[in-house]
Order: C-alpha cells, then sequence, then structure tokens
C-alpha cells in the first residue's frame, strides 16, 4: 500500500508539471495595441490541453483588456503569462463573448489577479443550466488535470443588456451584441484606434463552424453586420487572425447558407434526415479542417430547425 501511495504521488507530481509546461502558446500582434493566441485545431481533449480557442488582449497605458479567457485555469494562467511578457499594466477587465466552455473557464486565473468580468445578461442563463453543470462534469472527466474538481464557473461581474462602449487609456472599445446567433450571448469587440475587431466564434476560420443549438438565421444576419464594418482584421474564435475578414467571414456566412437550403430543400420534400443527408453534395466542404467531426452534426441540428420552422 505504502509503495502504491508512492507511485500515485510520483503521478500526481508528473501531471502538475505536465499542467503547467506543456502548453505551446504564444502571443500574436495583430495591430498598435493588440495581440491574441490561437488555439489547436480540433475538439477539447487531453491531447490539447483544452487549447482549442483562441483569447486575446489589448495594452493601454491604463491597463490590459482581454477578449476571453480560454478554456481551463491553466490556460488562462499561461495567457497571463504571456500578457506579462509584454507589460506589467494591470489586468483591468475580460469581455467574454459567450458563455461556451472553451472561453470562460480560465476566468478562475483574471479573477485571481483582480480582473473584473463582462459579458452579456444571456449568458446568466447558460451559466446556470443543467447543461453547463453536464459540460462541467464531461470537462472534469475528458479535460483531466486541466479541469478539476476545483474549476469552478465564474459569472460576470458586470451583465451587459446590450451594447455598450468605454475607453480606456485613451482607446475606444465597442462591445456589440450580436446574438442570439452562435450563442445566445454572443458579443463582438472592436478596438477603434487598431480597427481590429475579437469575433469569438461568430467566425471558425478555415474549418467548419460548431453549429450546435445556434440560431443559424440571426447568425446569418451577424455575419452580414460584420462584413459590413469592414475592420482592418479580425480575430476569430477558433483559427488565425484574418486579414481580409470579408471572405473569411462569407466562407462561414456561405457554409450556414448551403446547410439551411439543402437541409430546408429536404424538410420541404419529406425526407428523413438520413436520406437528405446522404443525398447532400458535401465536396465544397469536406476538405475543410473539422469537417468530419462537425458536419454531421450541424446538419442534423439545421434539418431539426427547419423541420420547427415549417411546423408554424
Amino acid at each position: 500500500m505504502r509503495r502504491l501511495i508512492t507511485i500515485l504521488i510520483g503521478t500526481l507530481c508528473l501531471l502538475s508539471a505536465h499542467v503547467v509546461h506543456a502548453i505551446d502558446m504564444r502571443a500574436v500582434k495583430v495591430g498598435p495595441h493588440s495581440w491574441y493566441v490561437m488555439g489547436k485545431a480540433g475538439m477539447a481533449s487531453a491531447v490539447n490541453e483544452g487549447f482549442m480557442s483562441n483569447a486575446g488582449f489589448v495594452i493601454t497605458p491604463d491597463g490590459v483588456v482581454v477578449f476571453d479567457a480560454l478554456g481551463t485555469p491553466v490556460l488562462g494562467e499561461r495567457l497571463i503569462a504571456e500578457i506579462r511578457k509584454l507589460t506589467d499594466k494591470p489586468i483591468r477587465r475580460v469581455v467574454i463573448s459567450h458563455y461556451h466552455a472553451d472561453h470562460y473557464y480560465g476566468l478562475q486565473a483574471f479573477k485571481a489577479v483582480g480582473a473584473e468580468v463582462w459579458s452579456h445578461r444571456r449568458g446568466l442563463e447558460a451559466l446556470n443550466s443543467d447543461g453547463a453543470q453536464a459540460r462541467l462534469a464531461q470537462r472534469r472527466a475528458d479535460l483531466f488535470p486541466f479541469v478539476d474538481d476545483n474549476t469552478r464557473l465564474i459569472p460576470a461581474d458586470l451583465w451587459l443588456d446590450g451594447d455598450t462602449a468605454f475607453e480606456m487609456g485613451g482607446l475606444h472599445f465597442r462591445i456589440t451584441y450580436v446574438g442570439p446567433a452562435h450563442a445566445p450571448d454572443d458579443v463582438v469587440m472592436e478596438v477603434v484606434e487598431d480597427r481590429i475587431m475579437f469575433a469569438g466564434d461568430m467566425l471558425f476560420r478555415g474549418r467548419v463552424p460548431f453549429v450546435g443549438d445556434a440560431d443559424t438565421a440571426q447568425w446569418l444576419r451577424a455575419l452580414d453586420l460584420l462584413i459590413a464594418a469592414r475592420p482592418d482584421a479580425l480575430v476569430p474564435g477558433h483559427g488565425p487572425a484574418s486579414t481580409n475578414p470579408q471572405a473569411d467571414l462569407a466562407l462561414t456566412r456561405d457554409y450556414l447558407l448551403y446547410l439551411r437550403e439543402s437541409m430546408g430543400k429536404a424538410v420541404a420534400d419529406l425526407k428523413s434526415f438520413d436520406e437528405a443527408y446522404e443525398n447532400t453534395d458535401w465536396h465544397q466542404w469536406e476538405k475543410l479542417p473539422a469537417f468530419r467531426e462537425a458536419n454531421r452534426a450541424n446538419a442534423y441540428n439545421v434539418f431539426l430547425q427547419m423541420e420547427k420552422g415549417s411546423l408554424r
């Protein structure tokens, strides 16, 4: 028994060291004051340590504004370490794009350094839902030890009711509510002087997006708004930053349009989902990353949406 305990302690120490040192994260500059870190491709797993989404930050003379906190407390700590390589200014505010696990589980680390959290009020619904607790249990199982029994779901300090703007250190920020789209509480953040937009999961650049229970009709309207905004650069929720936002946003828009058109036609023709999926031509999208993991589920969710719409 004593030998077993010794082995277990040694294993836990190795795991702890892995948590601290294994993550490959690097801040990339996208504007005069704006930076981001890019997660790995694919779904959250113990292999990528949950690092499969992006986060950004803006360094002002009066402090740092962060957009999204990544998907584990350890990742939040590593993001803070990346910020500290560039500035010792206080991290004053974290804006959460939406309350999906890969974007806010890192908040524990930011609360520990005194940052305040802003998010749209509809995120409170997600935070208090049974689904949030189920997701936490799943993450504790699949992402241990990066998510464990000490991982807590952190609420915002300020729940926004709509669009808002603020100034920090002479820089101006605009937060725009674009939900319910990918999630009920989607917001994007523009850094006016940098002409940079942090878009959260409005854009999955260069890959098939995750639809889930998204309102795809509103998502399409939100994409049109972002295309019309014409930022110089756009940081997506997943994938590399875009210096051609109109084209990259159009790719996500066209994919969602195709899902709605193809699944909508199948519903109108009274086809089953399996028949609809089998008879749909996916060649335009099948070479994109995450197609195999996400496309069938995306099509099924849109099929159900179109079915509900046809009953109204």
